[in-house]
């Protein structure tokens, strides 16, 4: 039997190319989303109840992802059909204060683990089952986080957008985060790379400076 080839994309690279069938038809991954941010994730299985919890939530934010101008795209290692089994069933279900949810974004069949094997998303040997990845890509199609969770723990989504947030705050102002920056907050200015930079850093920025590598710009 043929070994199958698991990759492992790194953040900054290009993100693997594929041509898929999903819930809302075929996709070019990532031609399809040029010019947009998007979250490719897998979830270990359908009828699944952490997953069940995950795609309730991911419904119920799918707008806020968008408004982000970023699009959602999920997957696992099973059939379009029972794709469309499972995700008329989360219709129907409430938990917590989501209710009556439709899911909109494309979920990916991967039945033959093309995908899958793409991104590793596979960690057991000979497995048929993806752990929770999410791959956040770019608007020019390159690999920007990577995250990776077991099958038993759910996802934190205010973890998931607030990353998005912080990634586009970074392109935009050529800043960095610190630790458990939330949007508002005051953002790190990148250090400077000579002597004479670090220098007139610490003259320059005084009291948003904790030294001359670790200055902080003030946000509005």
């Amino acid at each position: 039997m043929e070994e199958r080839k698991v990759n492992m994309p790194l953040i900054g690279e290009q993100a693997p190319e594929f041509t898929a069938m999903t819930t809302e038809g075929v996709i070019n991954f990532p031609a399809d989303y040029k010019g947009k941010w998007a979250i490719l994730f897998s979830h270990p299985a359908d009828f699944t109840p952490v997953c069940t919890t995950e795609f309730m939530t991911f419904a119920s934010l799918q707008d806020e992802f968008k408004a982000l101008n970023c699009e959602l795209i999920g997957l696992s290692i099973d059939s379009i059909h029972s794709h469309i089994a499972w995700l008329k069933k989360i219709e129907e279900f409430q938990w917590k204060d989501i209710k009556n949810v439709k899911v909109k974004f494309p979920v990916i069949e991967d039945v033959s683990m093309n995908v899958a094997s793409k991104y590793g998303m596979v960690h057991d040997k000979g497995g048929t089952s993806a752990v929770r990845a999410v791959f956040y890509v770019d608007p020019k199609g390159i690999i920007r986080t990577i995250l990776y969770y077991p099958a038993s723990c759910g996802r934190n989504f205010n973890e998931l957008k607030r990353i998005l947030i912080a990634l586009q705050k970074s392109d935009k102002d050529g800043v960095a985060t610190p630790a458990d920056w939330h949007p508002g907050q005051d953002t790190i200015i990148p250090p400077p790379n000579t002597a004479p930079g670090a220098n007139e850093r610490l003259a320059k920025e005084g009291d948003n400076c904790l030294d001359w590598f670790l200055c902080f710009r003030k946000e509005k």
